[in-house]
């Protein structure tokens, strides 16, 4: 199995070592049956992340984690790799725990799992349903098991 995985962080401090992000993007490849796989994980500020969300989504503020799926597994008709990018705010994933009631450490283990579901392939609707869909359960099973 190869599953590459580079994790920047770009000066950000996040309760996760880049090793335990690498660790849980191979196990969501692992569970997911992915066996090659390019992906990059950034941390950014929220001025960058507000910045994307605004050049690639058109909405206004930073988000959490924003996902660009360069090659899914989904998409593949053959067994070639899945390469993709995620980035992740700290600071809304800090937000957001506080928000739900979870440590910061389980929220940016969440969005990165969220992130890597999407890079292969996963996408869950825009409104208050996406906590409904099978992404969701799935990202939920996957928390439990990593957390």
């Amino acid at each position: 199995m190869s599953v590459a995985v580079d994790v920047s962080r770009d000066g950000m401090r996040i309760a996760l070592s880049e090793e335990r992000v690498r660790d849980i993007v191979r196990k969501v490849c692992r569970r997911e049956r992915v066996s090659e796989a390019l992906i990059s994980v950034a941390f950014v500020s929220n001025p960058r992340m507000a910045r994307m969300n605004r050049e690639f989504l058109g909405h206004r503020g930073a988000t959490d984690v924003i996902t660009f799926e360069l090659r899914t597994a989904r998409a593949l008709p053959h067994h070639g790799a899945v390469i993709g990018d995620i980035y992740i705010a700290p600071d809304v994933a800090r937000v957001n725990a506080r928000d739900q009631s979870v440590g910061v450490r389980e929220e940016l283990i969440r969005l990165v799992i969220h992130g890597t579901l999407h890079v292969l392939g996963y996408t869950h609707a825009e409104d208050d349903g996406r906590m409904k869909g099978e992404m969701w359960r799935r990202q939920e099973a996957l928390v439990a098991a990593i957390v």
